[in-house]
C-alpha cells in the first residue's frame, strides 16, 4: 500500500502544478483520490464567513456547511489536526450527510501560515477504513495543495 501512496502522492503533484484556481485544482484533486482509492465519498469544506462551506466533492450529496467544532469536519478545523474516526456512529455530534459512511477521516488544509482555510473529508462504507499511513498521505496531499495555491 505504501507504494500506492507514493504514486497518488505524485499523481497529485503532478495535476496541480502550476495551477492557481482553487476550485479547479479542488475538484481535480477530489476526483484523482475518488478514482485512485475508490473512496465512497471525497470532498473539501472552506472556511467562509465562520462556517465549513462545501467545496469541490465526488460522491453523494454532502451538507452545505458545517459549525465550528461541529461533527467531525468541525472538530478538525478547531483542533487544527487531522481525525480519523473507525465508526462515525461512535463519534460524539457526528453529522450523517449519508447513512451509508460508517467511517471518515478529515484533514485540515492550511494556507501558508498554518491557518486552517478548509478540510479533505474522506468517507467509506466500511469500518475502520483508514490507517494513519494513509492519513499521512493525505497529509502530504494537503501539503502539495498548500504549495500550490496558498504559498503566496
Amino acid at each position: 500500500m505504501e507504494q500506492k501512496y507514493k504514486d497518488v502522492i505524485s499523481a497529485v503533484r503532478a495535476l496541480i502544478s502550476g495551477e492557481k484556481e482553487e476550485m479547479s485544482v479542488l475538484a481535480n484533486v477530489a476526483a484523482e483520490l475518488h478514482d485512485s482509492m475508490g473512496y465512497f465519498w471525497v470532498g473539501f469544506y472552506l472556511v467562509r464567513e465562520g462556517e465549513l462551506h462545501l467545496g469541490p466533492f465526488q460522491g453523494p450529496v454532502a451538507c452545505y456547511r458545517i459549525r465550528h467544532g461541529r461533527g467531525v469536519c468541525g472538530t478538525a478545523w478547531e483542533q487544527a489536526k487531522t481525525l480519523i474516526v473507525p465508526d462515525v456512529e461512535a463519534f460524539p455530534g457526528h453529522i450523517a450527510c449519508s447513512s451509508l459512511s460508517r467511517s471518515e477521516i478529515v484533514v485540515p488544509l492550511r494556507n501558508a501560515k498554518g491557518e486552517v482555510v478548509g478540510v479533505l473529508d474522506i468517507d467509506s462504507k466500511e469500518l475502520n477504513a483508514f490507517t494513519p499511513a494513509e492519513g499521512e498521505m493525505l497529509e502530504e496531499v494537503c501539503a502539495a495543495i498548500t504549495e500550490t495555491l496558498y504559498s503566496e
